[in-house]
């Protein structure tokens, strides 16, 4: 399939964009966005639509779906003569387009009267709640045009709750004002039966021209603004030329509030032009959102804000560069690239496909996106993965939900008691990448608390005697908050589900695994994907135990019981009876609802060997029992449901068959070469699309619904975790398959999803990857998505083969030749050991991945001293990097 994007076309800064085609789709928007969590975050279309909101106590404006995207929000209303142009509807313009960039939107509309109008939106990165417009009207003809302009957007100014809870009456609490500058909404109080509480909270649209004027006038209300058979598009106050006054308070408090700010007319010569400045914000107080606006009601001040803006964005972007044989490629990444930084502030909650979430990270994205953030942001992660381990429960399961301030870690976002079988799995991975990119062993033994709430026994009991006055830490039978090292919570994750099995000695699915359409199986659903993720994870952490300094580790003597092979009495694994007693009556009993506090030393490498014999296991007893066979093919089966059956295999009505049951087996090292290609050929026979190229979640199981496994199959097929070309698992699939060596046929999956995305006409998405393509080959989900963080890992660390490993810096290409340029040649530039580094692979044969070997490294053309680990993966000490001057650029020759 071609790249074959039609639909917009990037500028000579190799990331922004313009597109005329873009107001056609509706649906379609950019994300804007302050730089920390719980900032200001906007949603933009071509057309203006979008809201704007801080958390889901702080909408600025109403709270949109992708539906709501259809209507109007920001508008720009430009009176003249008898009639009027409304810049955010497109069929009036002669001319549309948009010009995006990183993270911002130019539109540029032109009209048959020779008006020209542009209209910027962004927001700054000083940490204001604040977005900003800056319009520009042009009169490109040669006559006189005189113009009234009206700036119009209505202010919410409450919680996404009272879209629908309240919404007449938490209206009623709104104290609207008229300034100089615009309108102020002042709420009394949040509206909550449970105890409604006192706010500080004002919501603002301010506004001035080019030249510091103020509008002539404001009309504060949705009824003075749209009048009695007035609409958002066709406002009474326009259409009928009413002109704005002072309401009383009568007529403008307990409103539903409008920032429609009217300017002075002004008559536009030919070529002239005339500006304004719009701010539509929050603030803790009158004052504050006066102040606010004062730094930004002059051009030159907005126009530093937007290049200190593009500035942030664009260090961001290129905090790993590529340069490869395809151009366009390599400006897709730079959107890539901040996607986990937009997830980092947004969550999965804040953007139009707001998906599941009501607010908040939850746990599996947060470790999956430091995955990326630890190549892309790497001065901040250390804290944040110490932090996030105090979220981790002394029964081997978390919190759901990452919150922030106080109240760091939450239950759940629904307050549902359940637990996700998959949750204790990534932490290990995300910690492993870490310590092999710096070389930090020490974070193993940084202490670190336990999360602790009614929730007992991996939400199989509840404690009825828990209160919040007891705290959200775990504490000891004396009373004190307990520490552990983080060694210890990744133990007691990887530990846990060992024992944690169901009648066919798989580990327990529990409310669901990675595919959260899986949450019907709580008895009886058993994941054989993620046994074999929890069993590599055994094996890769029984190897780092043999490699760090210390010969000896300090643990909760509670763990001993999970640590059964160094004690007298060690158990059998086939025995899934003892093991459950291991895990259910012993130690949950032992640590729950107090830890003794007392702890044991034991010697690294038995704990080693403990784990390795359990990882061993795992893989063993998958092999030998979940090999599926349907006609010339051969898989693993990932899933049992709730009656006990195997999920996969072939069917009365066809093939079953999970991507995801693939996956893992492949990543974590079960599957043997041989296994793997008989995995990769079912997965092409039965999975991979033929006419759209991608690889779908699952293939179609033919029913209605699957009530004995999950939601996902009530879904229409082709959509969601329904057989849609999920991005996230398709990437890791590709990682998995680099991994194992497997670089075509890594290559072929991993670019499905860039080429998916670049077929605009199909997937009608501006540069990025989605969460997943329906089967007309759409994008959905943009944005927001862990696809992205594992499409950075997968590039860097596998595909360009830049990674760290044990703080050195492996150089291992799995790059295609189809990837290097006409000179046979690709470059990645990165951080690495402090520096900022740039590898540049020399291919001048053009030869295929199995076909080159690393012969030689240069340096400042000096050659560099390597060990040679395999014909094409060498090791450099991490030294080197570190005493080369910033900007190290090593050259890499590729060569038979």
């Amino acid at each position: 399939m071609p790249d074959s994007n039609t639909f917009y076309e990037y500028q000579a800064d190799g990331v922004s964009f313009v597109s005329t085609e873009a107001s056609r789709i509706r649906r379609l928007y950019m994300p804007l966005t302050g730089i920390k969590d719980n900032s200001i975050i906007s949603s933009i279309t071509p057309n203006l639509a979008g809201d704007i909101k801080v958390n889901k106590f702080q909408y600025i404006t109403k709270p949109v779906s992708r539906e709501d995207l259809l209507n109007p929000l920001r508008n720009v209303f430009l009176a003249y003569d008898d009639n009027y142009i409304s810049v955010a509807d497109p069929d009036q313009a002669v001319s549309s387009k948009v010009e995006c960039g990183q993270l911002w939107q130019k539109l540029t509309r032109e009209y048959d009267n020779g008006l020209k109008v542009e209209v910027l939106n962004f927001v700054p990165v000083t940490g204001e709640d604040v977005e900003l417009m800056r319009i520009l009207v042009t009169n490109t003809s040669t006559k006189s045009i005189k113009i009234t302009p009206t700036v119009a957007v209505p202010l919410f100014g409450r919680a996404l709750a009272n879209k629908h809870d309240h919404e007449h009456v938490t209206a009623l609490l709104h104290r609207v004002d008229q300034l100089r500058e615009g309108v102020l909404v002042e709420p009394t109080m949040i509206f909550d039966e449970e105890g409604h509480k006192a706010i500080d909270d004002v919501y603002f649209v301010f506004g001035a021209t080019g030249d510091g004027q103020d509008p002539k006038g404001s009309f504060p209300t949705v009824e003075h603004f749209l009048g009695e058979g007035g609409t958002l598009e066709k406002p009474e106050a326009i259409t009928r030329k009413r002109k704005p006054k002072l309401l009383t308070e009568a007529e403008r408090n307990g409103q539903e509030a409008m920032g429609a700010l009217q300017f002075e007319s002004v008559d536009l010569v030919g070529s002239g032009s005339q500006e304004y400045i719009v701010a539509i914000g929050t603030a803790n107080s009158k004052e504050k959102a006066l102040s606010v606006f004062g730094k930004y009601n002059a051009v030159k001040a907005v126009e530093r804000a937007f290049d200190r803006m593009k500035e942030f964005w664009k260090e961001k972007s290129q905090a790993i560069q590529y340069q490869t044989g395809n151009k366009d490629f390599d400006s897709w990444m730079r959107w890539v690239n901040i996607q986990p930084v937009l997830r980092r502030i947004c969550g999965c909650s804040f953007l139009p496909d707001h998906d599941y979430g009501k607010g908040g990270r939850g746990w599996r994205d947060l470790w999956q996106d430091l995955l990326s953030l630890i190549l892309i942001e790497p001065e901040v992660v250390r804290d944040d993965l110490i932090n996030n381990f105090g979220g981790v429960r002394i029964d081997g399961s978390n919190a759901t939900i990452i919150g922030s301030g106080e109240k760091p870690f939450i239950a759940d976002r629904n307050a549902i008691s359940r637990v996700w079988m998959d949750h204790g799995a990534w932490p290990f991975l995300t910690l492993l990448l870490y310590i092999h990119q710096s070389g930090d062993f020490d974070i193993l033994i940084k202490e670190q608390t336990y999360f602790r709430d009614p929730q007992l026994s991996r939400a199989m009991k509840k404690d009825t005697s828990w209160t919040e006055e007891y705290g959200h830490q775990l504490k000891d039978k004396e009373g004190h908050v307990y520490e552990g090292t983080i060694l210890e919570h990744i133990l007691i994750q990887n530990l846990t589900q060992f024992f944690n099995v169901g009648e066919h000695n798989i580990i327990r699915l529990e409310g669901a695994d990675w595919n959260d359409g899986l949450d019907m199986a709580r008895k009886r659903g058993e994941s054989v994907a993620f046994t074999s993720f929890y069993g590599g994870n055994l094996l890769q952490l029984a190897d780092l135990l043999e490699r760090i300094p210390q010969d000896t580790i300090t643990v909760a003597k509670e763990l001993l019981l999970l640590l059964d092979s160094l004690g007298d009495s060690p158990i059998d694994y086939n025995n899934l009876h003892q093991k459950k007693d291991v895990l259910f009556n012993q130690y949950f009993e032992a640590v729950q609802p107090h830890i003794s506090g007392q702890k044991v030393e034991l010697k690294a490498k038995d704990v080693a060997k403990d784990l390795r014999k359990k990882g061993q296991w795992i893989f063993e007893h998958v092999r030998r029992q979940e090999k599926i066979k349907a006609g010339k093919h051969t898989w693993i089966n990932g899933y049992y449901d709730e009656t006990g059956a195997q999920v996969e295999g072939e069917k009365d009505n066809g093939i079953w068959m999970t991507l995801t049951g693939q996956v893992f087996p492949i990543m974590s090292g079960l599957t043997h070469k041989k296994e793997t290609q008989e995995i990769r050929d079912s997965v092409n026979a039965h999975l991979k699309d033929k006419n759209l190229g991608g690889y779908r979640l699952n293939t179609d199981f033919g029913v209605p619904h699957y009530l004995n496994l999950g939601r996902a199959f009530g879904f229409a097929y082709g959509t969601k975790e329904n057989g849609a070309f999920f991005s996230h698992m398709s990437v890791m699939y590709a990682y998995a398959l680099y991994k194992q060596g497997f670089a075509r046929d890594g290559f072929e999956v991993l670019h499905s999803s860039y080429l998916m995305s670049a077929d605009t006409a199909k997937s009608k998405i501006f540069p990025g990857i989605p969460e997943y393509f329906d089967s007309q080959g759409r994008g959905l989900y943009h944005y927001l998505t862990g696809s992205a963080s594992w499409y950075v890992l997968t590039l860097l660390t596998q595909v360009f083969g830049v990674r760290g490993e044990d703080g050195n810096l492996c150089l291992a290409p799995k790059l295609v030749k189809e990837q290097f340029d006409e000179a046979g040649s690709v470059s990645v530039a990165t951080q690495f050991a402090g520096k900022n580094i740039t590898v540049t692979y020399t291919n001048p044969k053009k030869l295929d991945y199995d076909e080159y070997s690393v012969v030689d490294i240069i340096l400042d053309k000096l050659p560099v001293a390597f060990e040679k680990r395999a014909t094409a993966e060498v090791l450099v000490d991490r030294a080197i990097i570190e005493d080369a001057k910033d900007g190290v650029h090593l050259r890499v020759i590729l060569d038979e």
